[in-house]
């Protein structure tokens, strides 16, 4: 199960940096975009999400 990034993300970044496969990215929308293909469930953007925006699907 992927993770999913609700409204409340700012775009900041943090969790693209914190992805250890590089399954999240802070598209052109300013958003941060998970690829449910990519993401190993490891909850790893979630934890450095400083507004709570990432939560699992």
């Amino acid at each position: 199960m992927a993770h999913k990034v609700t409204d409340a993300c700012v775009g900041c970044g943090a969790c693209e940096g914190a992805c250890p496969v590089g399954a999240v990215k802070v598209g052109d929308a300013g958003v941060a975009v998970v690829d449910a293909g990519t993401c190993i469930d490891c909850g790893a953007c979630e934890g450095v999400c400083p507004t709570g925006a990432i939560q699992p699907e």
